[in-house]
């Protein structure tokens, strides 16, 4: 990580900018509706390798299996290996339709 240091020892750190993309997690046990935060050039592929063990997700509303809402909260951090799928809301089309 770069850092700069002004002339009274402040420390100053580059900001990484990233872009919210609203998902949809199916794990396991539940689904979670909320945002995941990647890079503005890299896909949301790319950015589930790079995470680590732990998704970060913001926002998050966690349905149970009936679908309705169990827990919200203004960040998850949910286990990869829990993971079965993730569906970018943005690209969702209608039951049904065609591809």
């Amino acid at each position: 990580m770069y850092t700069q240091f002004d002339e009274k020892g402040k420390i100053f750190t580059n900001v990484v900018t990233k872009k919210p993309v609203q998902v949809i997690i199916q794990t396991t046990a539940q689904r979670i509706r909320g945002e995941v935060h990647v890079r503005p050039n890299m896909r949301l592929l790319d950015a589930l390798k790079e995470e680590g063990e732990f998704l970060a997700v913001t926002g998050a509303t966690v349905f149970g299996p009936d679908g309705r809402p169990l827990y919200t909260g203004r960040f998850l951090s949910v286990n990869q290996s829990h993971i079965v799928w993730v569906l970018p809301v943005e690209e969702m089309g209608e039951a049904g339709g065609k591809e």
